[in-house]
């Protein structure tokens, strides 16, 4: 009874046919005021400055729900949030906007807003991106991380192992980027900058025909002096010129038309090509270095292993071999010596670069273990070799072949690493290669019509540009269609792999692939503003950012050398003085060498079995290729965080309107009472409501178009004195025929008899959550319309997957609890919230949590912004093309509820990984050092020759790497294979 009557009071609602209570959807606003031309607000004086101290903020998902806020706002040129100092910083044009409505907008997100007088000279905060070459383990990240965020003026610091990169986040006016890089230089590495700033578009130029460095200058100045122009590198030695601009002022085309015009045609300009600053570049090179160090040592090390090992097995050889040069010295020694001299010195040489860089800021790393596992091997020998060529008597052995094979053994171990490293971030370089080289730019007239097509590289694309798109390309930009109708693959970029149908006024995303027809797409988001850009930049954040299981490795590996190296000596000693002093039968010493002998290849073994790499390796590597897989299936994770926590969630906080439900009123059935054609019952209906704005309306017009699919946008018949009443319907006379649409009160208000069947139908509407509209033709009752925002398809069966994945579904809404225990009794859920506001959301998550429950939000709304915030994680359902500002842990690129799933489960399967890949790091370790010790050789005479121990050393990061790389091959959960869950187009 109750929901019936909740149910009435919702078509009897005075704001028009009824309320179904949508979310508000906050079309995104040009960076100028609706109705104001760009050279009007291109003045700076007509704009004004505001700074607010925000507080509440926890993190960047904060910053992104308070920027979007107030970015919705008319008259905001730009609003920047800075989450480290709690401000934010509006540019506005202050005869649309004040500084109250943007004060109470950020209040209005969840957070305390307060405006800061006179403060105009407020601390920026920049971030850059310096690649690292020469990390080898946690050790060194950690040193350099430390370096860095000891810097006065530098914010924070994070230092990425396995994607060789640090992302600094600086105050400008304290300390520049050139400085960072000489901090990290200074710590014994090479730095290679990447980028400053997030949101500047920049492009480097060659500029051919240059002969002077005042020609170079004159370019400059002519550049500096274009409207938009941030910032301005040139490099006169290369002939390169970098630019910073706005891309709503300019673009790369201007730029090289400038050029092309400053030297009255001498000089030519061209995008730079690319060279050696890319990622793929860096890693490729690499690879090279390390193979070929690898083949350099395998050429003098095979030798070694020849006359130590093998030759010395057969007579004629082994003889000539022991043929002596000086006392004692023999020819198979001095051969050794001569042959492992340079693998040692030479092609061994970044173990001790690595190891003094390390030890001179007070840190232990790998290359520490291995130069000094090596020099003992080597240095012992040459102490041997002396020996015994100053001796007449002394039989010694010589372990040069320890050495040399360690280091070759090492050097294959870090080539199969940086291999396998190489396939973590594949992820990112196809979305790279995703973007076309080349793009066709359509020149248009007055009128629309197309008076010429040009072929220009796709990065000349500049905001408002006409490109064409033929069938099977790729679409070159974000924007919109202009003109055509087509299908468009968007499942590179949102995981979605239905084609989806384009026409006119539809969104398009750079990199997707246009299926059939041709389309003409107008250019709205270049650059780093692109979909694409937005995309990579956050799997790169997410790939920097460090889970908190991580911080275990780290503390490990600060005391992991110098315990190794302790113990390493402790293991020597140890068997030395037990040979000193008859500890163990002389029969157990191999004839081939003498009790000292024995003790140091025991505390070699040690020392260079354990490793620190693999530790290191475990999360980041998991990580990396965890968001990678992610990405390709339009999950976006932000970070090692957000991968943490989702894995533990049990308990889901789903939001109604546009998460379970589409979240826009459509038709969802229709009765009528009396014979005709349905047609022609929408074509009366569709003429009559085309007049009004009311969503009601417009959900009939839109259901009333699929009876004419042959048009693109029909033009309904004329309606004659049409008249709206308010909070009941509309009427109008269309074809000379009467038309009244509304609710049950204009009807009885108008004289027209509902009949019984007519009223239990609108009984049933009412008991199923739907608004039920009656249509009068002639004074005559002829059909009923039920009008819902209806469930997404597999609500239900999503839901239903999740209980079986004990996870605790709950509904909160700020809908009336008739419509929400409707919704939730249809979708499977027991426990709802219903008419709760967003502050009122984020209150309920925390309650949630502090019974113990770790909690999900899943919302896709801005007021949805403090719920998704208070949660332990955050998920954007349905964010399409603008994913880079939401408030949320993940982004769910798809509408689909099967993504909540498929977030949560693949988090479930790379933690998991990260659990094994500790578990085969930690595990390696704890039994591979007693074994290197000796700890078998008193029972069954085993013992490891450091050779194979350090073969086994560099197997182990390499096999963390390749279990690692096993998640690529992540496949969704098998129910949702055997589930059809449908994409729903709205026309």
């Amino acid at each position: 009874m109750a929901t019936k009557f909740l149910a009435l009071a919702c078509i009897r609602n005075d704001t028009g046919y009824g309320d179904l209570s949508p979310r508000p959807h906050y079309p995104s606003m040009p960076k100028y005021p609706k109705g104001v031309a760009a050279q009007q607000t291109n003045v700076e004086n007509s704009r004004a400055k505001a700074v607010f101290s925000v507080m509440g903020m926890t993190c960047s998902a904060c910053a992104g729900s308070v920027e979007k806020a107030v970015k919705r706002l008319p008259g905001i040129h730009e609003a920047v949030v800075d989450v480290l100092n709690n401000r934010a910083q509006v540019l506005f044009y202050p005869s649309y906007v004040n500084e109250e409505t943007i004060r109470e907008t950020i209040e209005d997100v969840g957070f305390e807003a307060t405006l800061i007088q006179d403060e105009t000279n407020e601390k920026a905060t920049q971030v850059c991106r310096i690649r690292i070459n020469g990390m080898t383990c946690t050790s060194c990240s950690s040193t350099i991380e430390q370096a860095l965020q000891a810097i006065h003026g530098v914010l924070k610091a994070q230092v990425a192992l396995a994607t060789e990169e640090a992302e600094i986040h600086y105050d400008p006016k304290v300390v520049s980027h050139n400085q960072l890089m000489e901090v990290i230089e200074d710590t014994g590495f090479e730095a290679i900058l990447i980028s400053t700033g997030e949101d500047m578009n920049k492009i480097h130029l060659q500029v051919d025909g240059v002969r002077t460095h005042n020609s170079m200058r004159m370019i400059g100045n002519s550049l500096q002096a274009l409207p938009g122009v941030q910032g301005i590198d040139m490099d006169p030695e290369l002939h390169k010129i970098s630019l910073s601009y706005k891309s709503d002022m300019t673009g790369p085309r201007n730029f090289i038309n400038v050029i092309e015009s400053t030297g009255s045609g001498r000089f030519k300009a061209k995008i730079f090509p690319e060279g050696g600053g890319g990622r793929e570049t860096h890693k490729r090179e690499e690879i090279k270095q390390y193979y070929r160090s690898f083949m350099w040592s395998l050429v003098f090390t095979i030798p070694v292993f020849l006359t130590s090992m093998i030759f010395m097995y057969i007579p004629g050889i082994k003889h000539g071999l022991d043929t002596k040069i000086v006392n004692m010295l023999t020819i198979g020694e001095m051969l050794r010596w001569v042959l492992a001299t340079p693998v040692q010195f030479i092609i061994g040489r970044r173990f001790y670069t690595g190891s003094y860089k390390a030890l001179r800021h007070g840190s232990a790393n790998m290359d520490v273990l291995i130069a000094l596992g090596t020099n003992a091997a080597y240095f012992y020998s040459v102490y041997t070799v002396l020996r015994a060529a100053t001796s007449p008597d002394f039989e010694g052995t010589d372990f040069f072949e320890t050495s040399s094979m360690l280091i070759s053994f090492i050097l294959l171990g870090k080539f199969l690493e940086v291999l396998a490293k190489g396939k973590t971030s594949e992820a990112i370089a196809k979305l790279m290669d995703l973007a076309p080289e080349t793009a066709t730019l359509l020149t248009l007239d007055d009128e629309g019509n197309v008076i010429n097509e040009e072929e220009i590289d796709s990065r000349l694309i500049q905001k408002n540009d006409v490109i064409k798109i033929i069938p099977g390309a790729k679409v070159a930009s974000d924007g919109y269609v202009l003109w055509g109708q087509s299908h468009v693959n968007e499942s590179m970029i949102t995981g979605e792999a239905r084609p989806v149908a384009k026409r006119k006024g539809d969104l398009v995303i750079g990199g997707t692939l246009n299926e059939n027809g041709v389309l003409h797409i107008k250019a709205t988001r270049v650059g780093s503003e692109s979909s694409l850009s937005q995309i990579v930049r956050l799997v790169e954040s997410a790939q920097m950012a460090k889970a908190p299981v991580q911080k275990f490795a780290d503390r490990i590996s600060k005391y992991f050398v110098p315990t190794v190296i302790i113990l390493s000596f402790s293991t020597w000693l140890a068997w030395f003085l037990a040979g000193k002093f008859n500890g163990y039968p002389e029969s157990w010493i191999p004839s081939s060498m003498d009790s000292f002998q024995l003790a140091l290849q025991f505390g070699i073994s040690v020392m260079v079995i354990a490793c620190p790499c693999a530790l290191g390796l475990a999360t980041p590597t998991a990580v990396m290729v965890g968001t990678g897989v992610g990405a390709s299936q339009g999950v976006l994770i932000k970070g090692g965080q957000a991968l943490e926590s989702a894995h533990k969630v049990n308990c889901i906080v789903f939001d109604k309107t546009g998460t379970l439900t589409v979240g826009k009123p459509v038709v969802v059935n229709t009765k009528l009472l009396k014979n005709m054609v349905l047609r022609d019952f929408y074509e009366l209906v569709a003429a009559t409501e085309a007049n009004s704005e009311h969503p009601l309306a417009k959900a009939i017009v839109e259901y009333a178009k699929k009876f004419r699919e042959d048009e693109e946008n029909p033009i309904w018949r004329e309606a004659q004195d049409f008249v709206s009443i308010t909070g009941h319907g509309v009427k109008a006379i269309v074809r000379n025929r009467e038309i009244i649409v509304g609710n049950k009160s204009l009807m009885l208000d108008l004289k027209i008899s509902i009949p019984i069947d007519a009223e239990e139908m609108l009984t049933e509407t009412e008991e199923m959550a739907q608004t039920g509209i009656l249509v009068s033709i002639d004074g005559e009752l002829t059909g009923v319309l039920a009008i819902s925002d209806p469930l997404k398809p597999g609500a239900y069966e999503a839901i239903s997957i999740l209980k079986s994945m004990d996870v605790k579904s709950i509904m909160v809404t700020g809908d009336n609890w008739g419509t929400a225990r409707s919704i939730a009794n249809e979708v499977g859920i027991e426990t709802v919230i219903a008419e709760a506001k967003p502050d009122e959301k984020a209150e309920k998550v925390k309650e949630f949590q502090a019974s113990g429950y770790t909690v999900a939000m899943v919302g896709d709304g801005i007021n949805d912004s403090p719920a998704l915030v208070a949660a332990d994680v955050g998920m954007a359902i349905g964010a399409g093309t603008d994913i880079a500002i939401e408030a949320a842990d993940i982004v769910l690129m798809k509408s689909n509820l099967e993504d909540v799933i498929t977030a949560i489960d693949l988090s479930r399967k790379t933690f998991s990984r990260i659990r094994l890949n500790y578990i085969w790091a930690l595990g390696y370790n704890l039994l591979g050092i007693p074994i290197a010790a000796g700890a078998l050789f008193p029972s069954i005479r085993f013992r490891l020759p450091p050779w194979i121990a350090g073969a086994a050393m560099a197997a182990s990061s390499v096999s963390v790497v390749c279990c690692s790389l096993l998640l690529k091959y992540y496949k969704r959960p098998k129910k949702l294979n055997n589930l059809e869950i449908r994409g729903i187009m709205i026309e």
